[in-house]
């Protein structure tokens, strides 16, 4: 039976001041930094608030438990990727094969980048997998990725676009996952990104004929 979000994963409190504002971003840095040195499993709301300089009950007042810093960071995540993929696969002044290299390039360097948080939220992951936010950025990731294959590939039939996005997103998500388990340098991610694009465009291209 699928997992219901309960209303506590989200923050208490939405920040009205400068000063609040100041001290919920203050709060999230400090969970980075815990999640990203401690992994999901020791992250605490007390290590946070020792972190972030607050006392606990400070830390209370916008986020109740750890579910919902946890809930938060990943949300901040979700909103950032869909930003990014946007930005990226509705810039038509690009070819499609073009706009899919800077996407490729753009995932591989951010999974790299962000490899300790983001393989410490996965751990996060049962806590709002089903959570109604969730399933809407899911939702809005796919749709962006289909409306530009449905752009790209504009004589294919709906069952083609559809094996296209799937085979594409799946070799992105479980390649970057893969490639950035270990710490890589610039040249290394240029470079295998490089090649993964090559791959990628190629089968796109192919997939127009």
């Amino acid at each position: 039976m699928a997992r219901r979000a309960s209303p506590s994963i989200h923050s208490r409190k939405q920040p009205q001041q400068a000063r609040s504002e100041e001290l919920v971003s203050a709060i999230l840095e400090a969970a980075v930094q815990v999640l990203a040195k401690e992994g999901f499993h020791r992250f605490t709301t007390a290590r946070v608030a020792d972190k972030a300089g607050v006392s606990v009950g400070s830390l209370y007042q916008y986020f109740p438990n750890k579910a919902s810093i946890l809930f938060r960071l990943q949300s901040d995540e979700w909103r950032d990727t869909n930003h990014m993929l946007r930005q990226i696969l509705e810039d038509d002044d690009a070819s499609p094969s073009a706009r899919l290299r800077r996407l490729v390039h753009a995932f591989i360097k951010s999974e790299c980048d962000e490899a300790d948080i983001r393989h410490a939220l996965d751990g996060a992951a049962p806590l709002y997998r089903d959570a109604p936010e969730s399933r809407k950025a899911r939702a809005t990731g796919r749709r962006t990725f289909a409306d530009f294959i449905a752009r790209a590939l504009p004589t294919a039939t709906e069952d083609k676009r559809s094996l296209v996005a799937d085979v594409i997103t799946s070799t992105l998500s479980g390649v970057g996952k893969d490639f950035s388990a270990r710490p890589r340098s610039a040249t290394e991610i240029a470079t295998f990104a490089d090649g993964l694009a090559d791959m990628l465009c190629s089968y796109l291209e192919s997939s127009r004929r």
